[in-house]
């Protein structure tokens, strides 16, 4: 795993082999992000990561400036993999939570500039997600909403959809 640009930028980090979690390609990390700088600026955004799995958007953001960020991740092992990839880099900024995701959404009362969900493609509630955030107030005026799904998905006609994109079997659903 890679970091991509930033003042992390070029970091590697070994993701063991046992991890279920599969992180977002760096091609299409890359390529969402330049995406990102079109609606937000990163310098000093508030982000969450939801279903941080190896952390990989988590690192990202702070490399690209985000003055916090809170990764959410339920799995042990991919959670005690991002506290030590935040303790290798000695940052402060991002507070790494072994949290259900969807717990966390509805018990939140922080609004971030950006959101990151990047949830099991096969996660039978994921096509609630997108509602949840924004019936729980999570997404500050102006922010953005990024969602990692798979191909199955088509999420178009939600009132807060605003654009699609897709890098191979990545793809990231906008919404604000």
């Amino acid at each position: 795993m890679r970091i991509i640009t930033g003042k992390y930028k070029g970091r590697h980090f070994d993701i063991p082999h046992s991890f279920k979690a599969r992180p977002t390609t760096d091609f299409a990390k890359e390529n969402i992000f330049n995406v990102l700088t079109q609606y937000v600026d990163l310098e000093e955004a508030a982000a969450l990561d939801l279903f941080s799995g190896t952390g990989s958007i988590s690192l990202e953001l702070l490399s690209r400036g985000c003055s916090t960020v809170v990764s959410v991740e339920m799995d042990r092992d991919h959670h005690r993999f991002i506290c030590e990839c935040l303790k290798k880099l000695g940052d402060v900024h991002c507070t790494p939570l072994r949290a259900d995701a969807f717990r966390f959404i509805k018990s939140c009362k922080k609004q971030f500039d950006l959101i990151f969900a990047d949830p099991p493609y096969a996660l039978k509630e994921l096509p609630t997600i997108p509602d949840l955030i924004f019936e729980k107030g999570l997404l500050a005026e102006g922010g953005i909403f990024v969602f990692e799904h798979g191909k199955d998905h088509d999420f178009t006609q939600h009132p807060h959809f605003i654009e699609h994109r897709s890098y191979g079997s990545v793809n990231f659903s906008l919404f604000r």
